[in-house]
């Protein structure tokens, strides 16, 4: 019995720290500076709206600390929180990296060293693109 108490106590430490990890990558990867490059709307709206086509440019900052700072035509608009974990996607019920901000929550659907592209994780489904 006691050696089944061990197990699943070592194996409960090491899955939580696997998970860890991963968080921890991901939140590495995302800090730095993402240039807003476009957004597609959901299939019960479908736009495209760029730069070009509302007016204005938009840039987003992750910064190490968990602040994300938004900013429109280089004006300082919005300073929040953010947090990076895994949850469960509203349109397959899969696990996914989630982001929260602002009062949202987006799945994570493309991080690399060049793009960010955000799905809102609600019925509509928004997705916005940024670049480095």
């Amino acid at each position: 019995m006691r050696k089944k108490l061990f197990f699943f106590i070592v194996f409960g430490i090491f899955t939580t720290a696997s998970s860890l990890e991963a968080n921890t990558a991901e939140t590495s990867k995302i800090i730095n500076t993402w240039i807003w490059e476009k957004t597609i709307g959901g299939e019960s709206n479908p736009y495209i709206s760029t730069p070009k086509t509302t007016g204005f440019n938009k840039k987003i900052v992750f910064t190490p600390d968990g602040k994300i700072i938004t900013y429109k035509d280089g004006v300082e608009i919005r300073n929040s929180s953010y947090e990076i974990k895994k949850g469960v996607s509203v349109f397959d019920q899969s696990e996914q990296e989630l982001i929260s901000f602002e009062g949202k929550t987006y799945i994570i659907e493309n991080l690399d060293n060049q793009n960010l592209t955000l799905i809102s994780n609600d019925s509509e489904g928004t997705r916005t693109i940024y670049k480095k």
